[in-house]
């Protein structure tokens, strides 16, 4: 029998693995380099004196001892009070904040408002967020006086513009199914923001506000250093006075405080949220 002589032979390819060139790295090194020359500069800049680090552990010890070895409970009841002040302007704010944030926001969420206006809120949005706390109510201080509704103010206006932001990327974000079947049934653009939209983002605006409260009840207290009342009124005043017990008084007050509405505050968050889960678990059984 012979052999198939119509049969390919298929020999082994020879020839080297070509390897991939190695990256280049200038670009990379550049940028090390440029970033390392602007820490080099900021701190030069500073006029540190790097002779007093050193004793910087211990002049903190020294002060924490100062403050809470003995803490003065004398002023406390007035620590209170100005602390439920601080807490008035910190809930007053986050309402103003949420009134105000949630339509606009709404406005600037792609899909729901023109492109022109979406452009001009989400500027409006970027510049507030750009302004500190303290300088809104530097600026309101010329107008409101001493007050604290002028710090209440200062912590609304600043907060338009990180819960604007937040209340157009959660409508974003959401899922389509919802906005395209009230679309189907020929909803308006409206009606498809006020039964689609806000039914699905609701429990998310809610949970950002609550947090958005938690950080100004810490916020509130640095804008009374400022004059806008509250327990920061009563912290600048006795540091100023070297009253260091006083003061050790105050922080462990605002500590306390702040930790107890976080808790409360992050627990309503918490369950606002699992209830959204739930919901959504039993549509989809």
């Amino acid at each position: 029998m012979q052999p198939d002589t119509n049969t390919e032979t298929i020999e082994p390819q020879s020839g080297r693995l070509e390897i991939p060139p190695q990256p280049s790295l200038l670009w990379p090194n550049i940028l090390t380099i440029g970033v390392g020359a602007i820490v080099l500069a900021a701190g030069a800049g500073l006029q540190i004196s790097w002779a007093d680090i050193p004793q910087i552990p211990a002049n903190v010890a020294n002060y924490l001892q100062l403050m809470f070895a003995s803490p003065n409970w004398e002023k406390l009841p007035r620590a209170l009070t100005e602390m439920w002040r601080s807490i008035s302007m910190a809930w007053l704010g986050a309402i103003l904040c949420v009134v105000v944030s949630v339509p606009l926001g709404m406005l600037a969420a792609r899909g729901v408002g023109p492109a022109w206006l979406r452009a001009i809120l989400r500027g409006l949005f970027a510049i507030i967020r750009a302004v500190p706390e303290v300088i809104i109510a530097i600026i309101l201080l010329t107008v409101t006086g001493l007050t604290p509704f002028t710090g209440a103010l200062a912590l609304g206006i600043a907060g338009i513009g990180t819960q604007g932001k937040w209340v157009y990327e959660s409508i974003e974000s959401a899922k389509e199914g919802a906005s395209e079947a009230v679309r189907a049934a020929g909803g308006t653009t409206a009606e498809v923001t006020r039964w689609a939209l806000w039914p699905a983002v609701a429990p998310s605006i809610m949970s950002f506000a609550l947090y958005r409260f938690e950080i100004n009840i810490r916020t509130s207290a640095v804008l009374g250093l400022v004059g806008a009342g509250g327990i920061g009124s009563m912290l600048s005043n006795y540091t100023n006075y070297r009253e260091w017990d006083t003061v050790g008084m105050l922080l462990i007050v605002v500590i306390v405080t702040t930790m107890i509405v976080d808790a409360i505050s992050g627990a309503i968050r918490r369950r606002i949220m699992e209830g959204t889960r739930i919901r959504e678990l039993a549509r989809s059984a």
